[in-house]
């Protein structure tokens, strides 16, 4: 479909879906709930075959709604995994053409420029009011954050009403809670100071055991009392209080909210009543402790009487991570990344073909599954349509209108190209129907392979967990390996078989493809 059809389509599809309002008049806007887990896998769920551990509310909303297959973050990595999410842009693209590749640090300004057209401003500019609690890990500022109060620009400059959360990761410092640009608990007379690249003189903060997996040391003093309020196993609670009660606040407008989990991200510090209930050890508690927080949220738009009207969208920011207590996981049995090749950082399959779930009662078939390739940039352009917003070509940018594979069946792939970005640059590839182009060896992410290193990643973790491909024996890409990838994931998607050598015609076609978007290197 072109463009305008496919906007046709979707506005067709959509007149369909509108509630009508009380007073019988304009039909009431649907209310939208964008949940993002953190290093979530494609298998970590009981509805895409995770057995070791249990999701029954995420498991509903797949037996209530739509199961996508085919779904993908832009990048395996998620800093410019949620830039593209926001923005509808590819993040090689950002910085000017410099591209962001690795998660934001922590004195990173603010990585969107503000006068982007963003997902919230979508939402915000269609009278809806927006909040983004969670994880943000895009920087705040106009140059290197001093962490000094206000944290401007931030999110309240990118068209959200309301943040709160963690300002960069659940791993790294300040150990402390963003509300808008404030730090919670924050003090005048005790500021939060950043130490830089050393430890020496930090405010102390949760202890937790070594099996939790890694924790960057506190690189800040001062804030005591905003540290104290910062609980390493609070998280997840006070994060679905937060959003449960915005959600509870919502009686007027419409609503989008952007709820961005710590769970799964080491370390791994799922609350006390959690804690031993899976059968895959801590990973496992934690991703139940993720469950629990789907189905708190669920629970407060049934209560709230806007469940029948709102939107409810799952996923990941990218794929599963063998961290420690993601290799703790895999030694009880636990297929984190299901039998796909790779895992986060990576841009084999399981870096960043993540679980992605549709939810609308009475709108969206129940027990529904999509094989439609899609990615976390199209959301820009679908809730455009959903909402009946015609973006320019500037505003939709990278992003493709999927409301059609929501709603309905389309009977023709709605995307058809993408783009996929690993940690390093060089390993940039494309997938353009049933094929996947690497053009180099490897996945171009992790390479930990010893018990002693944080992350694993590569040949490594397709021996770790018996995924097997045809450049990799005994843990190590072959020395004979070709220079580059090509798959077929309709037959193979598992990524079993590198058909370099077999089709060079496609490899060229891929090839020549691929340097439209980015030009490349030649591989040796």
């Amino acid at each position: 479909m072109n463009t305008k059809t496919l906007y046709a389509f979707s506005t067709l599809c959509l007149s369909f879906v509108l509630t009508p309002s009380a007073r019988g008049d304009e039909p009431t806007p649907p209310n939208v709930v964008y949940i993002l887990a953190d290093d979530l896998g494609y298998g970590d769920l009981g509805c895409y075959g995770a057995t070791k551990l249990q999701t029954p509310n995420i498991d509903r909303l797949a037996a209530e709604g739509r199961r996508f297959t085919d779904a993908h973050s832009a990048s395996a990595v998620c800093t410019p995994s949620r830039y593209a999410l926001l923005t509808g842009q590819y993040p090689f693209r950002a910085m000017g053409g410099k591209g962001i590749w690795g998660p934001a640090p922590i004195p990173s300004p603010l990585l969107i420029d503000t006068e982007t057209f963003t997902l919230a401003d979508l939402f915000k500019n269609r009278g809806y009011d927006t909040a983004v609690v969670g994880k943000w890990h895009l920087g705040f500022g106009e140059t290197a954050n001093d962490w000094q109060e206000p944290l401007r620009p931030g999110p309240l400059d990118l068209g959200f009403d309301y943040y709160f959360g963690v300002p960069i990761v659940n791993s790294a410092p300040p150990y402390v809670y963003v509300e808008n640009d404030r730090i919670v608990g924050g003090d005048p007379d005790d500021p939060l100071v950043y130490l830089g690249n050393t430890s020496k003189g930090a405010t102390p903060i949760t202890k937790i055991p070594p099996e939790a997996a890694q924790r960057t040391p506190n690189r800040f003093s001062g804030a005591v009392e905003a540290h104290k309020q910062f609980n390493d196993y609070e998280v997840g609670t006070m994060l679905t209080e937060k959003a449960t009660e915005w959600i509870q606040g919502r009686q007027k407008k419409p609503f989008f909210l952007y709820l961005a989990t710590t769970n799964v991200h080491h370390p791994f510090t799922p609350a006390e009543r959690f804690q031993g209930t899976s059968q895959s050890g801590i990973y496992g508690d934690f991703v139940h402790e993720l469950d629990w927080i789907v189905g708190e949220v669920m629970k407060s738009l049934e209560a709230s009487g806007v469940a029948d009207n709102t939107l409810v969208i799952f996923t990941s920011d990218n794929g599963g991570m063998f961290n420690h207590g993601g290799r703790a996981a895999a030694a009880r049995g636990h297929k984190i990344n299901g039998d796909l090749l790779g895992s986060k950082f990576g841009v084999w399959e399981g870096g960043h073909r993540v679980p992605f779930i549709t939810w609308w009662p009475g709108k969206i078939e129940a027990g529904s599954v999509s094989d439609q390739l899609l990615c976390n940039l199209d959301m820009l352009a679908s809730m455009a349509a959903l909402t009946g917003t015609q973006l320019s070509a500037a505003e939709q940018k990278d992003s493709i209108n999927l409301l059609p594979a929501f709603l309905g069946n389309p009977d023709q792939p709605l995307r058809i190209e993408l783009v996929l970005a690993p940690h390093k640059a060089s390993h940039l590839s494309l997938r353009k129907g049933k094929w996947m182009y690497i053009p180099a060896r490897s996945d171009g992410g992790f390479t930990g392979s010893k018990p002693n290193q944080h992350a694993w990643g590569g040949a490594a973790v397709a021996k770790l967990v018996n995924t097997p491909n045809s450049d990799i024996e005994n843990g190590k890409i072959k020395k004979g390996a070709p220079p580059a990838q090509l798959y077929d994931l309709e037959a193979d998607v598992n990524q079993t078989k590198n058909l370099y050598r077999e089709y060079p015609e496609i490899v060229q076609q891929m090839q020549d493809s691929l340097s439209k978007y980015r030009p490349l290197k030649k591989t040796k």
